[in-house]
This record gives structure tokens, sequence and C-alpha cells, in this order.
């Protein structure tokens, strides 16, 4: 072989070498500090509480600080620009929930731009998804979601359902409702969850959805029951008895969940978020880990970052049509 052209594949070769040092040193190294997670969900919900495992988690593997920050507010928006801008190296991820990923854009169409977490932030790693139940006061008459929506065909516009906000899963699984069955209800949307379930328990709206760890110590203490899951498998043996919303007399195609990632503000190196990936698969094994997603029924999901976004797009093609159908705004 010619020596010019010898010394052109050996300078390539190293280029190569060089180029592809920085980042698997990076993997290798990282975290080299304190990392913090920020989550938009308030302390003492489901997904901050699990998140507070995982953390505990990541950092006995890391040997360094995992830091949980709340900054709940605006439906994950103060999260979103609390975090958009900061250094894209790993050291800070963000907590989001299906909803803050594809339907905040849809309902701020003047912030569209600023708030869309598909735009500014990099998926990396998959933490659960979250059935929703149908939960009624226990002195309800209605036996079943069937029961439910002949009421609603009845009364049109009469039938309250609450959520804990405007845009919530809560509120658009209840569009879907109404979307799937041709029936028309009246939405009433309460600041938050607490707030939602004692008016649900007093009697003051019909039904909501809730999650296992929002709507659980209501259901402990006998004022509200579940008529159906809002999807298509029973959860947990403990309420195997809960029928699905096909089971209760409702729609096959009736199904709200919302799943939850993590982040980071786009452009951190390829190989971090890969290491991020990895070492959240090994912590979700944990023994305790499993036990704590089976109280709150989280199921885990398994997605490349490449499924979330399509995951992710495909539920806000469908609340774009939720959405646009009676044009709701947070504006």
């Amino acid at each position: 072989m010619p020596l010019a052209r010898r010394t052109l594949i050996t300078a390539a070769i190293a280029a190569a070498t060089l180029g592809a040092a920085p980042w698997a040193h990076a993997q290798a190294d990282f975290p080299t500090r304190a990392v913090n997670i920020v989550t938009p969900f308030p302390p003492g919900s489901g997904p901050d509480a699990l998140l507070r495992v995982i953390t505990e988690k990541l950092g006995q593997l890391w040997k360094q600080p995992v830091v949980v920050q709340n900054k709940p507010g605006a439906g994950g928006i103060v999260a979103i620009e609390a975090t958009r801008r900061l250094p894209a190296d790993g050291y800070t991820l963000v907590q989001f929930d299906s909803e803050q990923l594809v339907a905040l854009p849809l309902l701020y169409i003047s912030r569209a731009r600023d708030i869309s977490v598909l735009d500014h932030f990099d998926m990396v790693a998959p933490i659960f998804s979250t059935p929703f139940l149908v939960v009624v006061p226990t002195g309800s008459p209605w036996k079943n979601l069937d029961d439910l929506i002949k009421a609603a065909k009845a009364a049109p516009g009469k039938i309250t359902y609450g959520s804990w906000g405007v845009g919530s899963p809560g509120h658009l699984g209840g569009e879907q409702l109404e979307l799937a069955t041709g029936i028309q209800m009246q939405h009433i949307p309460f600041k938050g969850q607490g707030d939602m379930f004692t008016a649900l328990a007093t009697g003051e709206i019909a039904w909501s959805l809730g999650s296992i760890p929002s709507s659980n110590a209501m259901y402990k203490a006998g004022k509200v029951r579940y008529l159906a899951v809002a999807g298509p498998r029973r959860i947990l043996p403990q309420m195997a008895d809960v029928p699905t919303s096909a089971e209760a007399g409702g729609r096959r195609d009736f199904v709200q969940s919302s799943f939850v990632v993590l982040a980071a503000p786009k452009g951190a190196p390829a190989a971090v978020r890969q290491k991020i990936a990895q070492d959240m698969a090994k912590v979700m094994q944990d023994p305790e880990l499993k036990a704590r997603m089976e109280t709150f029924a989280f199921e885990r999901i398994d997605w490349s970052p490449e499924e979330i976004v399509k995951q992710a797009r495909a539920k806000g093609q469908m609340y774009d049509t939720l959405i646009q159908r009676k044009h709701i705004t947070l504006e």
C-alpha cells in the first residue's frame, strides 16, 4: 500500500478514535456529581413517591446524590420553563407524563413553541404507565359503566364528572367517553385531586376518573367505589373483581391511561442518555421498586426513546381530536 494512502487511513482511524473517546469517556464517568431530577408533580403524589424510590436506587448505583426537585404548577409549564434552557449535560433530568408531552401545546396555542416538550427535550427512559378507573360515590345508584352511560343519555348535559384541571387526563378521559358513546356530560374542574375526590365522596359530582394512588384513600375509607378500569385489562390482584370498561357495559375503545418518562434538556450527549437509560432499567428491576409499583398499579413499560416519541405523538393525535371538538383551551 502506498505510504500516502496508509497515512490517510491511519489519520482517519485516529480521528475516529479521538471523536469517539469523549463520548465513551462521558458514559464511563457519568455522573461525577449530583444529579437533579425535576418533577412537575407535587410531593406525595404517585409519580413523586415512585420517583423518590428511583432516585434512592440510582444514588446507590451511581454513588452520587440524586435530588428530587418538585416544581408543580400550570399543568407542567413551571417545570418546563425552569429546565428547558439548562445545560444539556445529563445532570438535570425531568419527569413528564404523556399529557405534558403532547396536550399542553394544544391547550396553550400561543405558547406552543415554548412549551413543546418534544421539541425542547430528549426522551431518555420510560418509567411507568398508569391505568385509570371510573370512580363513583359509594351511594351512587350505578352498578356498572353501562348504568352511567344510560343515565347520561337520558339527561344530556346533566351528569357531572370531575377532574383535577382542564386538559388533565381526567378531563380528556371524560371527553373520550363522550365521543365513544355519543353522550353529553358536564365537566367540573378542580384545583387538585384532593379537592376533586372530596367532592366526589360527598356526591357533589357524579363520577370521575382516578388512579389507584389518588383514589385509594377514599376507597379504603368506604367513600367511593370503582365501576370499571378504563382499559383493556383488570388490574391488581386485590381488585381483580373490578371489570374493564368493555366488561362493564362500556366501549372497547374507551381506554384512558397515562405514561411517565424521564427526559433531558435537548442536546445531552447520546452516551450519557444511554447510560442513564441502562441504569434506569437496572433499578426498575429492584424488588422494593417493583413492590411499590404493584401497590400503585403502575405498569412497567420498556420503550426506547424513539418509541416514547411515537407513543406520545399517537396520544397527541387523539387529544387533538378531543380538544378541537370542543375548542378546549387554557388561554
